[in-house]
């Protein structure tokens, strides 16, 4: 987060929105998928839903990053992808 916010122009947001219920493989495994599905839909989901077209997703876990753009639709990027987008683009 303290490196996210050193971006310039950034508006850098902790969403405390839960989990995306994916917890490695556990989301993968058929007899978990709708309890892994809800746990997303407690908070996460939701939250990313709400947040503008233009908003960039961060989501450091690769699991997580499944998760919310299966569910979602919405592509999430780890950290690092995003810093060297910044250095490509400057």
């Amino acid at each position: 987060m303290k490196l996210l916010r050193r971006i310039p122009g950034a508006e850098v947001i902790d969403v405390d929105a839960g989990c995306c219920g994916m917890a490695g493989s556990f989301g993968y495994e058929k007899e978990h998928y709708e309890i892994s599905r809800r746990v997303g839909e407690q908070r996460l989901f939701p939250a990313i839903r709400a947040a503008d077209a233009d908003t960039v997703i961060v989501a450091p876990g690769f699991s997580c990053r499944l998760q919310i753009e299966h569910f979602t639709g919405r592509k999430a990027v780890h950290p690092a992808e995003l810093l060297h987008s910044l250095v490509e683009t400057s």
